[in-house]
């Protein structure tokens, strides 16, 4: 026997499928997913980072962040236009590191401030490495009065 509330509910719902409300509904007739592995009690948090496209990155603890910014610095450096955004970039840097050792939190993970003078030195050098070298300019040829037509092949 069921009672007053449950009897209207019931209701609702019977007259919603009379209507066809519940026809061709997404996922409609598909597995639930994640439904044959063991249960995670993170699965949540992971379906939220993917759904949104965060990356884990972010989970980690502080020093640990701060790390791989530092190991990662002369990728991130290598598009930097000029030597003051370089500078201003590892002083940013800096200024978050000496940050973290005046209050240290999470475990404790050696990481020490950046020289700015070695980043410097070593963006200038990748823009060296990566700089395209110059070839003389191809001289002119001389052209006719008419200029030569193009057959195109993929017309017809």
């Amino acid at each position: 026997m069921t009672t007053g509330w449950e009897a209207a509910v019931e209701a609702q719902i019977r007259s919603a499928q009379e209507r066809g409300e519940f026809d061709n509904l997404p996922g409609a007739g598909k597995p639930i997913p994640g439904r044959d592995m063991p249960y995670d009690e993170g699965w949540w948090i992971r379906s939220f980072m993917e759904r949104e496209q965060i990356p884990s990155d972010l989970l980690l603890p502080t020093p640990l962040q701060l790390r791989r910014r530092i190991e990662q610095l002369p990728a991130e450096l290598r598009d930097l236009p000029t030597e003051d955004a370089v500078r201003s970039y590892v002083a940013a840097l800096n200024t978050e590191v000496v940050a973290w050792l005046r209050t240290p939190t999470g475990p404790r993970v050696v990481v020490r401030p950046v020289n700015v003078e070695e980043a410097v030195r070593r963006w200038r050098a990748d823009r060296k490495r990566a700089a395209p070298v110059v070839t003389a300019p191809e001289p002119q040829r001389a052209t006719s009065a008419r200029p030569r037509r193009r057959w195109r092949w993929w017309r017809r």
